[in-house]
């Protein structure tokens, strides 16, 4: 028995459609995100890159697959937590593809902490990191001041917290206070309440704003995820660069955040921060009273012990009068040798006088009287001989000047052909303009008068003779020629 094989021929073409890759990719894009849509994920952060555009691009992992995440510059200001390696996480997205890839990823834009286990978990891993860098270590915090001025206050404005720091603050002991008003939870908590420290540290000193002495950022208590904005990296850095001393007083006394291991001081709560910041007004008055009193009784007590030391001494030291005893017998002792001794020097000066009386001869006298008579006499010849020689040179002297100035005087000047024109005034003629009042010329050997204008007829000529070398002040023509005009 035999079977035959027909042969069908080649098989016919198949109906399903043809696709672009693009189309493809799209298609797979669109059933992808129809089919999902808003996803929540819970798994662990792997490897987290922060782009250089503010973009955030990381993997979310469980023991088996990972799903590639990114979260775009605008989603990431707005996520509460930010992503980082190793935190257990769920985040809430929409799942879509990346075509020039042909990769699929989830486009995160809530992040949330996976449990209060993962958040400590978390929180115990930054504390290690910035306790590391020195940032929670006792030698740098402040010493908080005694008694500041003024005191910033980060918190926010309408809650209770703010309002019983006031209140313990006026009771205890009032003070200038400055709010900077933020928000105490939530996604802006941890860069409002950065930006109150920073803030206040940037008012200038003796500024309009008054800069606070001590700063104190208090909250009231709530979960860990409520008070999680003071547990982010920026809150604990700007508390631990801030200049001024702050005190944290955020939660009850059993919750802790990274600011208070940050901050110079932490308070259980914000009332207890308060009665931190200020003394009690009342207690201090009765310290001072206090203090007074004790330093009243001890400059008393001091000059009691001085008053008895005195009395002490004073016991053991002799009278007074016992004092003078020695001096007074002393005195005695001296007055009784006064008399010897006066007596004793007045016969030993005698003796002197004897002895250097002997020396005193008459011809020892004239000698000494002669050596100073000649020396006063060569003395007296030597000065005459100065003298006249000083004598001589100024009379040669005063000659040469009269001489010269017998040259240069006004009748030596109109003997060498000069004369002096006078009007009938007297008044000397200096000038062509008051020619026509000449009336009198006066040449070395006298004065004549001349008419005015007229030409002068020698023979009708009177002279005068010239006038004494004595000058008569109240007559013009008198005066010294040399004061009245030139010379022509």
């Amino acid at each position: 028995m035999s079977e035959l094989f027909e042969d069908d021929g080649p098989e016919p073409q198949s109906n399903a459609p043809e696709f672009t890759v693009g189309e493809l990719a799209g298609s797979i894009k669109k059933t992808l995100e129809g089919a999902f849509g808003r996803v929540r994920v819970r798994g662990e952060i792997g490897r987290v890159m922060h782009a250089r555009s503010g973009h955030l691009y990381y993997d979310l992992k469980d023991d088996k697959d990972v799903i590639a995440c990114n979260t775009w510059k605008g989603q990431a200001a707005r996520l509460s937590v930010i992503p980082e390696e190793g935190m257990e996480v769920i985040v809430t997205g929409r799942l879509s593809t990346f075509g020039p890839q042909s990769k699929y990823n989830l486009n995160v834009d809530e992040v949330e902490v996976a449990g209060e286990g993962a958040l400590m978990a978390m929180l115990e891993k930054r504390k290690k990191a910035l306790a590391a860098e020195g940032l929670f270590d006792p030698a740098r915090k402040r010493p908080i001041p005694y008694l500041p001025e003024v005191i910033g206050v980060v918190t926010s404005p309408s809650g209770a917290v703010i309002r019983d720091i006031l209140h313990r603050l006026r009771d205890r002991f009032p003070r200038h206070v400055l709010l900077w008003p933020v928000a105490v939870q939530g996604q802006s908590c941890a860069a409002e309440v950065a930006a109150g420290i920073k803030g206040f540290n940037a008012l200038p000193v003796g500024g309009a704003i008054p800069r606070p002495d001590l700063i104190i950022v208090a909250r009231g208590g709530g979960s860990t995820e409520d008070l999680w904005g003071f547990n982010e990296e920026i809150v604990a850095r700007a508390a631990a660069a801030s200049d001024i001393a702050l005190i944290s007083a955020v939660g009850h006394e059993t919750d802790t955040t990274l600011i208070d291991y940050a901050s110079d001081m932490r308070a259980p709560t914000p009332t207890a921060a308060a009665e931190m910041a200020v003394p009690v007004r009342r207690e201090l008055w009765v310290t001072l009273q206090e203090m007074g009193a004790r330093n009243e009784r001890s400059l008393l007590g001091g000059l009691e012990r001085r008053r008895q030391r005195l009395s002490d001494l004073a016991r053991a030291m002799p009278k007074i009068t016992h004092l003078l005893d020695g001096p007074r017998q002393r005195v005695d002792q001296a007055d009784a040798r006064l008399g010897q001794a006066l007596k004793n020097g007045v016969h030993k000066r005698t003796l002197d006088l004897s002895r250097l009386s002997g020396r005193l001869q008459p011809a020892t006298l004239r000698g000494r009287v002669e050596r100073q008579s000649d020396r006063l006499n060569d003395l007296t010849r030597r000065f005459e001989r100065a003298g006249k020689a000083n004598l001589d040179a100024w009379r040669n002297t005063l000659e040469r000047r009269g001489a010269m100035l017998e040259a240069l005087s006004h009748r030596a000047t109109m003997a060498r052909g000069f004369a002096l024109v006078f009007d009938a005034r007297g008044a000397l003629i200096k000038s062509t303009v008051d020619a026509a009042r000449m009336a009198e010329v006066q040449f070395a050997d006298g004065r004549v008068a001349i008419g005015a204008g007229a030409p002068v007829d020698p023979t009708a000529v009177q002279v005068k003779p010239p006038k004494g070398d004595k000058p008569k002040p109240k007559k013009a023509k008198d005066r010294d020629p040399s004061d009245q005009g030139s010379l022509f």
